[in-house]
């Protein structure tokens, strides 16, 4: 009789038209207890991804977006919003095996109104996510802002930073996103989220751009850490620069060594384990770097003030959902949205980046 009741419920849950059932039970069985481990063992995952372009279909006559509208060079329209969204939000659940990140830095994002809809009208409407958004004066009107879920990080507050260059005052670029807030209950962490100016004109004709950047940055952080020497500080972004670059490895100053003890220096955890295994997360033609990046103070690097940054869980998130086969160059290249001006139907011209931070005991 047994064996009888075993066979006929493993004929149940096996069965073809029970499978679309099943795997609803163990979605939301595994996303419960994925949700409970990680408040148990006091770790939070952080994702950045650059989500290339997420413009609404409305045309904005203050920004540059006329060819991401139906009548524009793109011919973008409501459904291939839909399924950039939904490609968005999928991504993010895979990131966080199931259970999306706590913290999601964007880059490329037009306005609110895309953010409401990506977090209330997509399968991320489970998990009690809200954003910090602040329109930049970026010419193409793509920005940088931040998710977050309410049940693992309190806002204290935001602000957005303006860029102004002094050798070109004309030029506008995005703001630099700070947002300070409460992780584990009681332990402080300032996040910084940006999007450098880009390589258009070249390397070193943009170089002085970047730059400059990094010294605003640097500027804001040295103040944080005047005030508290043992600062919790993550920065992440599109740096459009890699780790060894002049603008993040002499201007701010990141370091690329693993810190022997804690200081206040800053590390470059894309650069640290670069050194280790070399990745990228965009590909141009043959060639692939490494721009997206977390940055770290060292109190959150060596875990000296409440949480710290697993460096050994630093990854590229390179699921094969966001690849496909490169014909023209070989191996894999990016499952973009957009392939030049046709229209690809894929993800991002830009992989995701992810770190863990764990809760760690005060120093006595």
């Amino acid at each position: 009789m047994f064996i009888i009741i075993l066979l006929t419920l493993s004929w149940r849950f096996n069965r073809p038209d029970s499978g679309h059932i099943h795997q609803k039970i163990l979605f939301s069985e595994n996303r419960a207890n994925l949700d409970s481990i990680k408040i148990k063992s006091q770790s939070v995952r952080v994702a950045f991804w650059n989500i290339e372009n997420l413009y609404d279909p409305y045309d904005d006559t203050t920004k540059q977006d006329d060819e991401f509208t139906a009548a524009g060079a793109k011919h973008w329209n409501w459904t291939k919003f839909s399924a950039k969204l939904n490609h968005v939000a999928k991504t993010l659940i895979a990131i966080g095996s199931w259970s999306p990140p706590a913290i999601v830095g964007l880059c490329e994002v037009e306005n609110r109104y895309v953010l409401n809809k990506l977090i209330y009208e997509t399968p991320l409407k489970s998990y009690g996510y809200k954003f910090i958004h602040h329109e930049s004066p970026d010419l193409r009107g793509v920005d940088v802002a931040m998710l977050y879920r309410t049940a693992m990080f309190k806002v204290i507050d935001s602000q957005s930073v303006s860029i102004r260059f002094p050798f070109d005052t004309l030029a506008q670029t995005r703001e630099i996103l700070l947002v300070n807030g409460i992780l584990f209950n009681n332990d402080t962490i300032s996040i910084f989220i940006n999007h450098w100016p880009s390589r258009r004109g070249g390397y070193l004709g943009s170089q002085p751009r970047r730059n400059y950047v990094a010294t605003v940055l640097k500027k804001l952080i040295d103040s944080i850490q005047t005030k508290k020497k043992a600062a919790n500080i993550l920065v992440m972004g599109d740096f459009n620069d890699e780790p060894e670059n002049e603008s993040l490895s002499k201007v701010l100053m990141a370091q690329r060594e693993p810190a022997p003890s804690y200081d206040s220096s800053l590390y470059n955890l894309m650069g640290i384990k670069n050194k280790i295994r070399k990745e990228g997360t965009l590909k141009y033609r043959d060639q692939w770097s490494t721009f997206d990046q977390f940055i770290v103070s060292g109190a959150l690097m060596c875990g000296h003030s409440g949480m710290a940054a697993e460096v050994a869980n630093v990854l590229i998130f390179k699921s094969s959902f966001l690849m496909e086969e490169d014909n023209t160059y070989f191996g894999e290249k990016l499952n973009r949205t957009y392939s030049g001006p046709k229209y690809h139907g894929g993800f991002s011209d830009h992989l995701p980046v992810r770190v863990d931070i764990i809760q760690t005991p005060r120093p006595r």
